[in-house]
């Protein structure tokens, strides 16, 4: 299905928003494609044999979105980014879940071949940088936003500095300290 002018879907937004359904029913097809798009980028950086498939990560976060009973949507890039911080915060949930799995909790009984094919480091490598993420919002909400739109979100700089309101250089900027940041809190590299 080729792109949709953003304008229709801007038009097609502010109509949901304003209540009619009718809008919601259009808006489906023309942003499922790129809601793929965005969790098949989000899922090639989860671990092999991931649990989670893309098309039930675009359909919970699309579910997620249809919920979205208080939000005045703005434009095409305003709903994306809140698409990517809605598929955060499923990778996330489901990432807790296997965490809790893996210390005993369901007790549920797994095959040594299939629990052999489970690797659970990815799971806390998203745990670690979600704390990570929620520390950095702290000190710096706006670079903490800059990461989530670009790394879960896939957006450009582009797109991120017209959902943030800001310019694309500082954007760039943001990203580069909040990289630098994030890896120091990842890696345990603090300075002194």
């Amino acid at each position: 299905m080729p792109t949709p002018e953003p304008q229709r879907l801007t038009q097609l937004l502010v109509a949901w928003s304003d209540g009619d359904r009718a809008a919601l029913d259009e808006l489906f097809p023309l942003v499922y494609d790129e809601l793929r798009q965005l969790a098949r980028r989000r899922m090639r950086r989860e671990r092999q044999g991931h649990t989670l498939r893309t098309t039930a990560l675009v359909n919970d976060a699309y579910l997620r979105l249809v919920d979205q009973r208080q939000v005045r949507w703005q434009n095409r890039a305003h709903f994306f980014a809140i698409a990517a911080q809605m598929m955060r915060r499923i990778l996330v949930d489901h990432a807790r879940a296997r965490n809790y799995e893996k210390r005993g909790g369901g007790a549920a009984h797994v095959p040594l071949e299939e629990a052999a094919v489970l690797a659970e480091g990815k799971a806390a490598e998203i745990l670690a940088l979600d704390e990570a993420l929620v520390a950095l919002a702290e000190i710096d909400a706006r670079r903490a936003r800059v990461v989530e739109l670009r790394y879960f979100g896939g957006l450009s700089n582009e797109e991120i500095a017209e959902v943030l309101k800001i310019s694309p250089n500082t954007v760039t900027r943001d990203w580069n300290m909040a990289r630098a940041w994030l890896y120091q809190e990842l890696s345990g590299e603090k300075e002194e």
